[in-house]
Parts: C-alpha cells; structure tokens; sequence
C-alpha cells in the first residue's frame, strides 16, 4: 500500500475529507496520511480509540511517535491527555487503551538507527514555542500564534505540520483542527493565522532520514 508515498511532493489534507479505517483491533480506526507498506507500514496516521478500546501488546520494532490530540490515552504506564507527546524508540513495547476514547497522531518506523531516547513530555501551557525533541537531525515543537499574525516557516530539510486549534490559512485553504501538511526541503511556508489565532505541532527534519530503520521483508 502507498499513500502519499512521493516524499518529494507537496502534501496537504483537510482529515475531515478522509475516511476512518478499521484497524486489526476492534475500536481503534484510522486515518492514513502517509503510508509504505502494509500492516507492518512506515506510516504517519490519525488514530481514533473508542471509549473502551485496546490495542494489543506490540513492541515498537521500528520506532513510535506519537502526539495525543484529544481525550486521554492510556497504556500499563500511565493516562496521557490531550497535549502528551511520547517518542517510544525501537525495542519498546506497550499494551495501549483509552477508557472513554481518544485521538492520535502516530508515526512508525520513520526513527533513525541509533534513536533510542524514550520521552513522554506532558502537556504544558508556555506561551511561545515549546521544544518536545531535538536532537540536531530533527526538531520537533510546538508552536502557537496570535490572531492574524503572518507565519514564515523556513525549510532546509523538510517540514511536517498539524493543526491542533485555531486556523491556518495557506494557498487559499483555511485549515482547521487536524489538518495535516507535508513539504520537501527547499518549499517553504507563508501562511496566516485565523482570526482565533493557531496552534501546530512542526516537525522540521528530513522527510525520511538517510539511516532510517529498514523494515523487514
């Protein structure tokens, strides 16, 4: 399966657009941004955990990140709400859940060889950027903005952004909560602020890394 699987295209998707897709557990769908691969996939998607839902005991074999977007997430750990922000490297492995539902941005086997930091940052409210991950290859942050406040965003290595509130408006679109966009290095951003103002989660970093773990055959 291939979606959106040209790295060197430019991608935006309002997600209310898209369908949600069973997963193999009961309750838990999704909604496929990017994908190579099949159920083993190197992938970037929305996940919807209905209240009661689990997922069984996997282990990350290639890395998994993920940013709750809503409700509560929940593993053998701990409960996550809306703004946690984990990075759970190759080798670790969780039984996920959420008692009375959740939504997810969830990307796998998109981790570099030799990543093995393990983070959950939990929410904060700082104004200004907040640094979730950086560790010189990429850079992932937070970002808010005030109501119609022009934004730039610069890109040498290549961006990933998803809308978490407010608006953005780009090329004509206005877009909403969980709009996700994708660039190539070298294709900037010139966006606006809606009048509620913004707030995105940016990955500056390669769209894929030159050590990217290889998935199996």
């Amino acid at each position: 399966m291939r979606i959106n699987a040209n790295l060197a295209l430019p991608v935006t998707i309002d997600t209310e657009t898209l369908d949600w897709v069973p997963s193999p557990a009961p309750g838990v769908d999704r909604k496929m941004l990017y994908r190579e691969g099949e159920e083993v996939a190197r992938a970037t998607s929305l996940v919807r955990y209905a209240p009661g839902s689990a997922f069984p005991e996997h282990t990350h074999a290639g890395g998994e990140e993920i940013l709750v977007l809503g409700g509560t997430f929940q593993d053998e750990h701990g409960d996550y709400p809306a703004g946690c922000y984990f990075r759970n490297p190759p080798g670790t492995a969780h039984s996920p859940a959420s008692k009375d539902g959740c939504a997810l941005l969830v990307r796998l086997w998109q981790f570099r060889a030799g990543d093995t930091q393990q983070i959950v940052r939990p929410p904060e409210n700082v104004l200004g950027p907040r640094v979730l991950f950086d560790d010189g290859a990429e850079r992932v942050t937070l970002e808010r903005r005030d109501p119609h406040i022009p934004i730039i965003l610069d890109n040498a290595r290549g961006l990933e952004l998803m809308v978490l509130s407010g608006a953005l408006r780009l090329e004509g679109q206005t877009l909403g909560p969980q709009a996700w966009l994708r660039r190539p290095a070298g294709q900037g951003i010139t966006a606006r602020s809606g009048a509620d103002g913004v707030t995105f989660w940016l990955k500056d970093a390669p769209l894929q890394h030159d050590d990217v773990l290889t998935i199996p055959e």
